[in-house]
């Protein structure tokens, strides 16, 4: 059977551009269109439904679109986007504002300046566009002040879906996208939250990262390290790799704290730059093989062997084991400074299924 086709999807800030589009459009021809074309930044175009469209006087009216991630899984699936524009007549440019539900930035390191709405370069050059795009359509010169206030009608609620409020950004979600459009289990989108996060901890003098891969890893961590700011935590999933090489544009920092499960862990000794579920099998048989050239106990090698988990081997392993545990975790500490260089110090912490340290390479250094 083929492989079923990811529909692609369109980012907050495509939704931004056509909003914007759809009310302007309203207000030079009188007519409220049920849909628009807007030009992602690769060039491409597509044509976005109008949602809803309220025409406020002569000189303003609002619109909103539905945001669609296609088959990429996202928080703000489905979420209506608006655009209030507002026309003066007054030297021809465009004034772009975020409005209720669209966050504002507090905090020093996004690409964003403290205190502006946290409205990405890329939306803001998307609004932009479909301004001058609209003009263009009607054959109309451009010839507004015209001000774009960006609006999310649940986006505080939505925000608490996200790691904003670490960031610094408060009171609604972010306007983002690269291009506009969103690539099906695109990994793109997770680095920026990653590099985004570093830069806001660094900004604000964190030295030493905590790396986790996840809520439950990070709760576990922020309990041990409660003398570091929240923002110095950075939840990097699966990208083992490009969390670090996010660390190396930094050179302020000195030190990542990676706090992992024994399955992670596994896959980071291994020295996969993606730690994803995938490859478990022959992480399963190579830590079968180092169980067997640490202890020679056969037994031991064949229960590993035939665990359908990490999780599994682990409880044959911990605390009984010592030594594999050790090896595992002084091989994924090897493999993090190969990605980070030797300006920055790696320690690795690895928790047992309760959230106990299990393993602390500052601890269990090879002797």
């Amino acid at each position: 059977m083929a492989e079923k086709k990811l529909k692609p999807g369109f980012t907050t800030g495509a939704a931004a551009a056509a909003a914007a589009k759809a009310a302007l459009m309203a207000l030079l021809t009188c007519q409220p269109p049920k849909q628009v074309e807007i030009r992602f930044l690769t060039g491409e175009t597509k044509i976005i439904p109008v949602h809803d469209l309220d025409t406020h006087s002569n000189s303003s009216a609002s619109a909103v679109v539905i945001k669609d991630a296609g088959d990429d899984p996202d928080i703000t699936h489905k979420a209506k986007i608006g655009a209030k524009v507002t026309l003066k007549p007054a030297s021809p440019e465009v004034i772009i504002t975020g409005g209720r539900g669209v966050g504002t930035v507090t905090k020093p390191g996004l690409e964003v300046q403290v205190g502006e709405p946290a409205i990405n370069s890329g939306p803001r050059q998307m609004i932009e566009e479909s301004v001058f795009q609209a003009y263009n359509q009607l054959c109309l010169p451009f010839r507004h002040q015209v001000f774009v206030e960006v609006f999310v009608p649940k986006g505080e609620e939505l925000a608490k879906k996200t790691l904003n409020r670490r960031l610094g950004i408060l009171g609604g979600i972010s306007i983002l996208g690269t291009t506009g459009i969103v690539r099906p289990l695109s990994h793109d989108a997770y680095i920026a939250t990653i590099k985004s996060g570093i830069a806001v901890a660094r900004a604000n003098g964190s030295q030493t990262l905590v790396f986790t891969t996840g809520r439950r890893s990070e709760r576990y961590a922020q309990g041990f390290f409660k003398e570091f700011r929240p923002e110095a935590f950075i939840q990097t999933g699966d990208f083992f790799k490009a969390g670090l090489d996010a660390v190396k544009t930094h050179p302020g920092i000195r030190e990542v704290i990676y706090t992992v499960f024994f399955g992670k862990a596994v896959k980071m000794a291994l020295g996969y730059e993606h730690t994803h579920a995938a490859k478990s099998e022959l992480t399963l048989k190579t830590l079968a093989r180092w169980a067997g050239k640490i202890t020679g106990d056969q037994a031991l090698t064949r229960q590993i062997q035939e665990c359908n988990t990490a999780r599994h081997a682990f409880s044959y392993i911990y605390p009984g084991v010592p030594a594999l545990l050790d090896l595992v975790g002084n091989k994924a500490r090897g493999h993090a400074m190969g990605f980070a260089g030797d300006e920055v110090n790696i320690r690795v912490i690895i928790l047992d299924f309760e959230g106990n340290i299990a393993f602390d390479s500052d601890l269990n250094e090879p002797g």
